[in-house]
Formats: C-alpha cells, sequence, structure tokens
C-alpha cells in the first residue's frame, strides 16, 4: 500500500472528508488504524468502514475522547435518555452535573456496581467503550489494565486497539463486521448495527464516509489480504527481585601455628664424632711411639 498515495487522496478536492490538509493528529491515528488493519490482514471493506467509524464516533479529528456528561438544559437529558428521566423536571437536578449525571444514568448496569464505576467506566476511545464489565472485557484482550486505569482508553494505541476488537468479534452490540461487508455484501449501512442501533438516523451518512475511505484505499493500492494468524499478545516480564546485598564473609582470624618439637641438635653428633677421630689419631700415634720404642731394642 502507498500511503503517501492515501493520504493525497484524503487530502484532494475531490474528497469531503478533511479539505486540503490534514494535522499531524490525524495523521497520527490514520497511520495507527492502518498498522493494526495490516497486521491483522482486514479486507478492503472492513478497513473502510473501521476508518468511517471514528470519523462519525468522535469528529474529523479523529483522537479518543471520553463521553461528555455535561448538559445545560434538562430537556436535553430528558431526550436522550428518556427511560430514565420521565420528565424534563425530573431531569433538572442533573443539568451541569456530569458527574452526578453519569452515576445515575450508567450506575448498577453493564457491570457497574461502585458508586462512581458510572462515571468512572463513562464512554471512552474511538467508538465509546463503555461499562466496567466492557473496559475489562476489552482490557483483557488487548493487554491493558482498563479497570484500573479507564483513562488508558484516551491512548491512540489502545483506543485503536479495542475499536478493533470490537468490531470485529462483535463486543458493542453483538454485531460484527462480517455479518454486514463479507463475499456476498457490501452492507455499510447496516454495519452502523456494530456500534449503535440508530441506523436509520445515521446508517447513510456514516456508509457515505466508507465509500469515501474506500475510494482513497483503493487509490493507494489497498486490495486487502488474507487474515492471518495474529501473535499472543506479549506478556510483560515479571519484575525481578532486587539482589539482596551481602557482605563480605569476615576473613579468618589468624591461626597459630602448632608448636614444633625441637629438632635433634646436629651439632652434638658431629663434636661427639670429632673428638673420636682426634681420640683415634692420638692412640695411633701412642702406638706408633711404643713400637719404635720397642722395636730399638733389637737392634
Amino acid at each position: 500500500m502507498d500511503r503517501t498515495a492515501f493520504y493525497a487522496a484524503l487530502r484532494s478536492r475531490a474528497s469531503t472528508l478533511f479539505g486540503t490538509s490534514l494535522s499531524q493528529g490525524q495523521v497520527n491515528t490514520l497511520t495507527a488504524i492502518l498498522d493494526e488493519a495490516e497486521r491483522r490482514g482486514l479486507i478492503l471493506t472492513h478497513l473502510a468502514y473501521v476508518l468511517a467509524t471514528p470519523y462519525h464516533e468522535v469528529g474529523s479529528s479523529l483522537q479518543p475522547i471520553r463521553e461528555n456528561m455535561t448538559y445545560t438544559s434538562a430537556a436535553r437529558i430528558h431526550a436522550v435518555w428518556p427511560s430514565r428521566f420521565k420528565t424534563s423536571a425530573a431531569a433538572a437536578p442533573y443539568v451541569r452535573q456530569p458527574q452526578k449525571l453519569a452515576n445515575f444514568v450508567y450506575g448498577g448496569r453493564m457491570g457497574n456496581v461502585g458508586p462512581n464505576d458510572g462515571w468512572l467506566y463513562r464512554g471512552g476511545g474511538l467508538p465509546q467503550v463503555t461499562g466496567r464489565a466492557m473496559y475489562a472485557k476489552i482490557g483483557k484482550l488487548i493487554g491493558a489494565d482498563l479497570v484500573g486505569h479507564p483513562d488508558y482508553i484516551l491512548e491512540i494505541d489502545v483506543a485503536v486497539a479495542a475499536m478493533f476488537e470490537g468490531m470485529i468479534d462483535g463486543l458493542f452490540t453483538g454485531k460484527k463486521l462480517s455479518d454486514f461487508l463479507n463475499a456476498t455484501a457490501t452492507d455499510y449501512r447496516g454495519a452502523r448495527a456494530i456500534i449503535n442501533g440508530d441506523v436509520k438516523a445515521n446508517g447513510d451518512k456514516i456508509a457515505g464516509y466508507a465509500r469515501e475511505f474506500e475510494a482513497a484505499l483503493k487509490t493507494a493500492g489497498y486490495t486487502g489480504q488474507k487474515p492471518k494468524e495474529l501473535p499472543p499478545p506479549p506478556v510483560p516480564d515479571a519484575p525481578k527481585p532486587a539482589p539482596i546485598p551481602q557482605s563480605s564473609p569476615p576473613e579468618p582470624a589468624p591461626q597459630a601455628s602448632p608448636a614444633r618439637a625441637p629438632e635433634p641438635s646436629k651439632s652434638k653428633p658431629a663434636a661427639a664424632a670429632g673428638g673420636l677421630i682426634l681420640a683415634l689419631a692420638a692412640a695411633a700415634a701412642w702406638w706408633h711411639d711404643i713400637t719404635s720404642w720397642i722395636g730399638s731394642f733389637f737392634q
């Protein structure tokens, strides 16, 4: 795929999506989506509809957001949640009270059990992940602790991975990409049901976005790839325990050399031997003298 050609097609006057320029933020999100699509081997129509979804959900900025729960009129709150507020008067205490409103309309459902769960796990991401149970499920699939840190959903890579998991596996509404976009059907309008049931209100509009993204992808040479097996998500290495400092073992105290028995003196035998030799020599001289004296009588 020629990504330069893709971005050029989106900036061309023939496209109505972004005008004639793209911000760095838009490029970053588009790049993350293309990277994930190519990693997964997403087919052309699936990728076109994935691109159209955040364009509708968060606007042309393509930046992940948290659901804005600040409403300035009771009538609007009543219109959005008619089953929760039977009249506008019932909604009046929640005007400009975003946390209070989130905990009321989302509390006790979608896995929310804590008193502040409705606020913590309000909508977030590109399509809006909502409810503690969904944050937990998607977080497990993508290897992110979204329960402990729900604002991680605002990170581009996390938001993009969450969107792919939800749309491919049907986690948002039970409907998935392959239900509407497959070898026998290209139903961009009906595919709105993957995210929301407002097909009549928004299906045609989002289908138009998808067709424009499809045209740009074709210009760039993206024709789809066969699905390829994904590697398992990396498991972070367990932290290694810090080595316990060990002091050097004390050097052994010097040991006194064992007392050695005195060696027998070599001078005494030498002296004794010398004395014996002298005695023998004296005796030999005496004997010589005697024999010489005796011999003189026979001459």
